[in-house]
């Protein structure tokens, strides 16, 4: 089974269970991919989470039941996993911009979401430069946080971590501790809790030795092959341009899936702002054809 394929059964077990529980671990598996790098590819390609997808098309289906059957909303409310009239009234208005029971006779237009479906375009008239390297496992140290991914709160959040990490003097000291066998800066991301969609998100430096600095926590990579992609450009553009590229252009067309592992973003220790700035995009990965 392609890529393609594999996203499209995920997303097919997506839509099979609007009026049902919803299990994100079964719609990744659809896709042969972690949990964690399910969710990071959807919201890749998509721009939002799994379950606000799940979320804005339960609410379609809710206002056309609505609107073309005679329904009580309680019972539309419970079809689509509210568990209280009021919940669903709440989510109701802030898509469509009514209550329930306004859909019923509004002239006004309802706000639908569309099922998702993939579809094929030629891409990759731009070089991307990537290497498959094997890494031992390293130490890190630096700060963390955890983030929910739903409603677009980590790329909110994580971009505000940074800027904290450079004013409160985090990011000279973690550059000072930077003698492992990665250089520069890094960002790493791990899906936490599958159930709530929370990741826990690091902002660390390759470190040697046991003598940590009191205000900073230690974690260990594992060793793993990875898939590094050099990005140049300021950031944050580059990097979120090559994220995109990486899920839409590279995997489809690779021999390689995710592994599950954490991923990495390394940055080279100069002026982000800078249009040949250097920095790389590290995804652990295994042979498609590996079990």
């Amino acid at each position: 089974m392609n890529w393609i394929e594999s996203l499209q059964k995920s997303i097919d077990y997506l839509e099979d269970h609007l009026d049902s529980e919803i299990n994100v671990e079964d719609a990744a598996t659809a896709a042969n991919v972690s949990v964690f790098h399910f969710q990071r590819i959807f919201m890749v390609l998509t721009d939002i989470s799994v379950m606000e997808y799940v979320r804005r098309r339960r609410l379609t289906l809710a206002a056309q039941e609505l609107a073309l059957k005679t329904v009580k909303v309680i019972d539309v409310a419970l079809k689509y996993s509210y568990e209280t009239p009021e919940a669903f009234a709440k989510a109701f208005k802030r898509q469509h911009g009514m209550s329930p029971s306004d859909a019923r006779s509004s002239q006004k237009g309802l706000i639908t979401y569309n099922r998702l479906v993939i579809s094929v375009q030629l891409k990759g008239a731009y070089p991307m430069k990537v290497r498959i390297e094997e890494k031992e496992a390293f130490q890190i140290v630096g700060v963390k946080r955890t983030f929910s991914c739903e409603n677009g709160e980590n790329t909110r959040e994580i971009p505000k971590m940074w800027q904290e990490v450079h004013q409160n003097g985090i990011n000279d000291e973690l550059t000072h501790l930077n003698n492992g066998a990665v250089k520069g800066m890094l960002g790493v991301c791990r899906m936490m809790d599958t159930s709530t969609s929370t990741m826990e998100y690091w902002i660390a430096a390759a470190m040697e030795g046991n003598e940590i600095p009191e205000r900073y926590e230690a974690f260990e990579i594992p060793s793993a092959t990875y898939a590094i992609f050099e990005v140049v450009g300021p950031m944050p553009e580059a990097i979120q341009t090559m994220w995109e590229k990486i899920y839409s252009e590279w995997f489809p067309s690779s021999s390689y899936r995710p592994s599950g592992s954490a991923e990495l973003e390394v940055y080279s220790n100069d002026n982000a702002t800078k249009a040949d700035y250097y920095s790389e995009i590290w995804i652990p990965v295994v042979n498609k054809e590996s079990k």
